[in-house]
């Protein structure tokens, strides 16, 4: 014991591995990629970090200065709750980009809290999409369309070309999320480190090979991210043992932490990355987002 205070403690030991591992990240700036990276991020189970995964990669990757946009697919809008984007039924949102053929310039909003990073907001009209996309020409290809000339007048505004573009999804397979993986040309899977975790991925990845056979042979499985680690558990162990021996490549080495921070951010409109960047949980994401800058 020194002054109290045990260096061989478990407290102090994770103290000292943030501590390296902050300085690992400290200044270190994350290369532009040669093009826009679009990524889907999927997975139709509920409840496995997508939006958090979405939000916190996007703000992470926009504070080390790169220029981020999310498009948030999902009714429900929790991405632009956490972006701090109002997203209430009057807004024109990313629905009219799919159903009224708005132009995506009409309804990105810069998000107030990071430079370089801007969302497409979800408004509840989200909600019946998926039956009015139904009898839409090209009714796959209309979010693709949309990034497409949205990149382009960027370009001819004279504005930064944009580094990266997330989309969130819904928890669903459905046309929304089609749309989805047509538009991109990586998808990222969040996969939470407990039983059944791998449940379902199997209906996933076969929905992708669909994709890819018939309308986006671009798109590949490039990222899986693994959420909700409990280290004090066996279990967290051996399902993250599981998915790398499945998934060697794809894996990122970052871990996210289960994480009380985490999980307050959004109520107060905010990602981690700004409620509390101090955070193991903000330093996990913070972590994730330089490696898949870097891949």
């Amino acid at each position: 014991m020194d002054g109290g205070f045990d260096k061989d403690s478990p407290i102090a030991s994770q103290l000292l591995s943030e501590t390296k591992r902050r300085e690992r990240l400290l200044g270190r700036k994350l290369p532009k990629p040669s093009r826009t990276r679009i990524l889907t991020v999927a997975n139709q189970k509920g409840g496995v970090g997508k939006t958090t995964t979405t939000v916190n990669i996007a703000a992470a990757l926009a504070s080390a200065g790169l220029h981020v946009l999310v498009i948030d697919i999902d009714p429900q809008g929790n991405a632009s709750t956490a972006l701090g984007v109002p997203h209430h039924a009057e807004i024109d949102s990313i629905y009219d980009v799919l159903i009224n053929d708005f132009d995506m310039s009409d309804v990105v909003q810069e998000c107030p809290d990071i430079n370089n990073l801007y969302c497409a907001p979800a408004t509840i009209h989200l909600a019946g999409a998926e039956i009015e996309l139904v009898s839409l020409v090209a009714r796959e290809q209309r979010l693709r369309r949309a990034i497409d000339e949205y990149v382009k007048y960027r370009a001819s505004n004279g504005e930064e070309r944009l580094d990266f573009i997330f989309i969130d999804c819904p928890p669903s397979l459905g046309l929304l999320t089609v749309n989805a993986f047509c538009a991109a040309n990586e998808v990222m899977i969040p996969i939470q480190c407990e039983y059944y975790a791998l449940e379902g991925l199997s209906q996933l990845l076969k929905n992708i090979e669909m994709i890819q056979k018939h309308l986006n042979s671009d798109l590949s499985v490039s990222t899986i991210l693994l959420t909700m680690y409990d280290g004090r558990t066996n279990l967290a162990a051996h399902v993250a043992a599981d998915v790398r021996e499945h998934f060697p490549r794809q894996v990122l080495k970052a871990l996210i932490p289960r994480s009380v921070r985490i999980s307050e951010a959004p109520s107060y409109q905010q990602t981690v990355m700004t409620y509390d960047p101090s955070s193991t949980g903000a330093l996990s994401y913070l972590e994730a987002a330089a490696e898949l800058a870097e891949r």
